[in-house]
């Protein structure tokens, strides 16, 4: 195994790759990436990160499956067997993405909290961490976690919130999650918080196909760029991309319960 990054989070699914995801696992691999943490929305999206990572078993590829906030609204009163059933595959290794996203309100607002809650109880169930989705709504987030969220773990992915939204979450032994907007050069503050959060509750992803690092901005992002991330996020700390990568390798195992099984 000579990779060292993880990308925590990536979309791989068929309408965003519609050549497969295959080339996009090889050029990560090329580009040094040995993990990724392949995330659904929906059910079908959840089944094909699910199929993905079968086909890459040896590869470092995990799925994680949820329902996007944005779809909470296809969600009535409980989450569907179909989706519950994904989790018990071996290559879960998390419940996600879910959460809040009240900048776009694609689902009713109450839908999102509802089916977040759901999450939460359906991680707890499967003893898995979770990935939340965060934007326009850290207030409400955190009132969910602190009254919901007693014994679960996961990370805010794409963080974008600010210092005392971070410092929040860390107190509750959340992890934070960084991508593309922290290599856009009027993300100095957003950089700032990158800096200050500790060693050991710190992790770099793409969100492919978006949200692309500077360098390839306005093309479709893949995990192969997460290595931008990583170079911005080890220059603000002070310390090579090498160590830093290594740090953030240490909190991907840890929270994901990964393994050193990766055939790159």
């Amino acid at each position: 195994m000579s990779g060292l990054y993880i990308d925590s989070h990536c979309h791989l699914n068929p309408e965003h790759f519609p050549e497969g995801a295959d080339p996009a696992i090889a050029r990560a691999h090329e580009a040094g990436v040995s993990h990724l943490m392949v995330v659904g929305g929906n059910v079908a999206s959840s089944a094909d990160a699910v199929r993905t990572a079968r086909s890459h078993e040896r590869d470092g590829v995990y799925a994680v499956v949820g329902v996007h906030p944005h779809e909470a609204s296809s969600v009535t009163s409980e989450l569907p067997e179909d989706l519950l059933a994904l989790a018990r595959d071996k290559s879960v290794r998390a419940i996600g993405e879910t959460g809040l996203d009240y900048y776009y309100d694609h689902s009713p607002r109450e839908a999102q909290l509802s089916v977040l809650s759901m999450h939460l109880e359906w991680a707890r169930k499967e003893n898995l961490p979770l990935v939340f989705h965060v934007r326009d709504a850290y207030d409400d987030m955190l009132a969910v976690l602190r009254n919901e969220g007693s014994g679960l773990t996961g990370v805010i992915h794409c963080f974008s919130g600010t210092w005392e939204h971070a410092a929040a979450f860390l107190d509750m032994g959340y992890f934070l999650s960084f991508s593309g907007p922290v290599t856009y050069a009027k993300n100095e503050a957003l950089r700032s918080i990158a800096a200050r959060v500790p060693d050991d509750r710190i992790l770099c992803e793409t969100d492919s196909p978006y949200l692309s690092p500077r360098r390839t901005r306005g093309k479709r992002n893949e995990p192969a760029n997460v290595v931008d991330v990583y170079e911005i996020v080890a220059g603000v700390r002070g310390i090579p991309v090498e160590e830093f990568a290594v740090r953030v390798r240490e909190n991907a195992f840890r929270l994901f319960h990964l393994e050193e099984n990766a055939d790159v």
